[in-house]
């Protein structure tokens, strides 16, 4: 069943997990500096005196800067104006007035975490990661915490933080690719009774999968999203899975050609009352086109339109590749008429799929129209595609029509055709007598990396054979003979 959240519940929610880290922090509060008259005076110059003087002032007072402890105290007394204290923490920097530690950088941290600063804050704990876990002296294992996480915790109280701090730090480390650091972070939070927020459960579930496979993500989501554990004689709240959620994993399995996993994620979706969106459809219909299984694709597709959601370019795309790559392309075209009717832009995709299905039947002029089309709509045909309208023009005499294509590919900066395609249209250049035009082209592919093979030789030799130049042909296959 899923569960409602009232905004009085979000709020119980919040100030419980806080309750739970100042449980979970060090009872004894920092080793602050105990030079209050440095950090009175400079809190006063800071809050009282206009932008321009008290930067001015502070470098006069304080020529040798401050201690780590008292830019922390400092900070604290400056928490509810976070865009003072981050200056005053730049300030310090720019200026070589504090040699910053672990503390420091906790406190500024909080402060712009309590007054939800994200991004600011999440850049200044990638930092802290890299400046104090990567020295040559204290280098961690790379699934150990990060040593600003202690630091984050002990100073939690003092700094009247809020719990999502700790997600920031879960998505530093994986923005930093500290996977292992990431999941160890949530799991010790986890038995403290915190439960990281669901975008972070998801952040952390797509990195495993990309880095590990989609089972070690799977076997994080279910580690998530699972029974709570004990935490002081009470279990943790249980995490709630959202639409996003499952479909990273669908999407993980798909990537990895786990066809029945997808389809497990799918039901489990379904029996925990997680109604599937747009995307979702399209991973399972992409499962089953990739599959042959175009009934089903064509099921989901139905399914997906009685539940009221709107096929989108990417469904429209998954069901056309679907029918062309098991060679209905009447059927992809079909829908690809219904998409333009629809009023549903067609993208370089769904060019991509016709050609193919075209070349796929040696329908060489319906390729030739789509393509067309395509160029008048400003795509541009690269990668395998490329190859295969080239090869299959050739396989059918339109040599002049492929040269056309390769020429269009060529306009697109850093674009090129590969060594295959040069083989198809030299080939198809030798066989209708353009001898000339087949050493250049065989030119411009020597230019590009590609050394001539043994196709290369016979295709000019059977050239100048028809020809009629015999000796030139003898010289070809002397030098062809050297090769081998």
């Amino acid at each position: 069943m899923a569960l409602v959240h009232t905004n009085v519940s979000k709020r119980t929610q919040f100030f419980s997990q806080a309750k739970i880290l100042i449980h979970f922090s060090s009872a004894a509060s920092p080793p602050f500096s105990s030079n209050e008259t440095t950090i009175s005076t400079a809190v006063s110059i800071l809050k009282h005196h206009r932008s321009k003087s008290r930067w001015s002032e502070l470098r006069t007072l304080f020529p040798s800067g401050f201690t780590p402890s008292q830019f922390s105290q400092i900070t604290i007394q400056l928490r509810n104006n976070p865009h003072l204290a981050l200056h005053f923490f730049q300030f310090t920097i720019n200026h070589s007035l504090c040699q910053h530690s672990l503390l420091s950088y906790a406190t500024i941290i909080h402060t712009l975490a309590r007054s939800r600063q994200k991004s600011k804050a999440l850049t200044l704990i990638q930092t802290a990661i890299r400046k104090f876990n990567d020295d040559e002296n204290t280098k961690l294992a790379s699934n150990s915490l990060p040593l600003i996480f202690e630091t984050l915790i002990k100073t939690y109280r003092v700094c009247d933080s809020a719990p999502f701090v700790f997600d920031l730090l879960i998505k530093a480390c994986i923005r930093s690719k500290r996977i292992d650091q990431a999941s160890k972070i949530v799991r010790l939070l986890r038995t403290k009774g915190v439960s990281p927020l669901i975008s972070t459960c998801n952040s952390l579930i797509m990195a495993v999968s990309k880095h590990y496979g989609s089972v070690a993500g799977y076997e994080v989501y279910n580690e998530l999203f699972g029974v709570g554990v004990e935490f002081g004689g009470k279990k943790a709240k249980v995490i709630v899975p959202n639409i996003h959620t499952y479909n990273i994993i669908m999407q993980a399995f798909y990537n990895d050609a786990l066809v029945e996993d997808v389809e497990i994620v799918w039901s489990d979706m379904i029996v925990n009352d997680c109604t599937p969106n747009e995307y979702s459809y399209s991973i399972l219909m992409a499962v089953y086109c990739d599959n042959g299984r175009m009934d089903d694709a064509m099921r989901m597709w139905e399914e997906m339109q009685n539940s009221g959601l709107k096929h989108d370019v990417m469904a429209f795309n998954t069901i056309i590749g679907g029918f062309c790559d098991v060679g209905e392309v009447d059927r992809a075209n079909e829908f690809f008429n219904g998409m333009r009717s629809g009023g549903i832009e067609s993208s370089c995709v769904t060019y991509e799929c016709l050609i193919k299905g075209y070349c796929k039947v040696c329908d060489v002029d319906s390729a030739m129209i789509v393509y067309k089309d395509m160029c008048r709509k400003g795509f541009v045909l690269v990668g395998c595609v490329v190859d295969l309208l080239i090869k299959v023009l050739c396989e059918k005499n339109g040599v002049g029509e492929a040269l056309m294509v390769s020429r269009d590919v060529m306009k697109g900066d850093n674009a090129a055709i590969n060594g295959e395609s040069y083989v198809f249209l030299i080939k198809g250049l030798c066989d209708d007598g353009r001898m000339e035009e087949g050493m250049k082209l065989q030119a411009e592919m020597v230019g590009r990396g590609y050394e001539p093979n043994s196709e290369i030789y016979c295709a000019f030799i059977n050239g100048y054979e028809k020809d009629g130049n015999i000796e030139l042909a003898e010289k070809l296959k002397t030098e062809l003979l050297g090769m081998q």
